[in-house]
């Protein structure tokens, strides 16, 4: 079985080819034209991974762009191999006279993330049941203890996990978003947020999170993978 990458070996391994580390996976957009376009893109990246494609590789295909998603899904965390796949990938993309990237400082409309539910919660174990229910969400390999997150079979909706408090909060909202960006754009994501009426309510735990509120005192995080290992 091949080692488990730390998220900084993983960062490390994929900056220089246009892939971002985020919440334990690999990820590039490629620009695209048409549809068509997207399905050829998706179609190559499968060619590069060859066998390896089902276990590791996941695509998201629109008119404008392919998002990729690479990681070693029966363990649900990177390997070697992934970041082997991602220069595969690029390789081949490059060859198509595209580009794999993060869309990170370019005006795209936004870049590469993904998107996190956090749920406060006195006793996880009471709650993480009826969420797992209600959602049709399922643990993640190897992390099925009673307080682990949850997160979508089909990986299209965010993750959910539970923050334990330590007393009750009345008038307080017990859930929030959690903003997973490449570490290269939390800069300008955190000044659009301000820029906009924000504010920043906690920057003790940054680069791994920044704490912001809305006008009215609803929270969201921003997060990174620095300052995790």
């Amino acid at each position: 079985m091949e080692e488990t990458l730390s998220r900084r070996d993983a960062s490390d391994a994929v900056s220089g080819l246009g892939w971002r580390y985020l919440l334990g996976t690999l990820r590039a957009s490629v620009v695209v034209g048409s549809m068509a376009r997207a399905v050829s893109v998706a179609a190559e990246a499968v060619a590069a991974c060859g066998a390896d494609a089902d276990g590791h590789l996941r695509a998201d295909l629109r008119a404008d762009r392919v998002v990729l998603t690479l990681q070693t899904l029966d363990r649900a965390a990177l390997t070697a191999l992934d970041v082997d796949l991602a220069r595969r990938i690029s390789d081949t993309v490059r060859q198509a006279g595209l580009r794999t990237e993060p869309e990170t400082g370019t005006g795209a409309a936004r870049s590469v993330q993904q998107l996190e539910i956090a749920i406060d919660a006195l006793d996880i174990a009471a709650i993480r049941p009826f969420w797992r229910a209600v959602t049709g969400y399922v643990a993640e390999p190897g992390a099925d203890g009673p307080r682990d997150p949850l997160v979508d079979p089909v990986g299209q909706g965010p993750a959910i996990w539970f923050q334990q408090m330590d007393a009750p909060r009345p008038q307080r909202n017990r859930v929030h978003f959690d903003i997973c960006v490449p570490h290269d754009e939390a800069p300008r994501r955190l000044a659009a947020a301000l820029a906009a009426g924000g504010r920043l309510l906690d920057e003790e735990a940054a680069p791994a999170f920044w704490v912001l509120a809305d006008a009215e005192g609803n929270e969201a995080c921003v997060t990174t993978w620095q300052g995790r290992d």
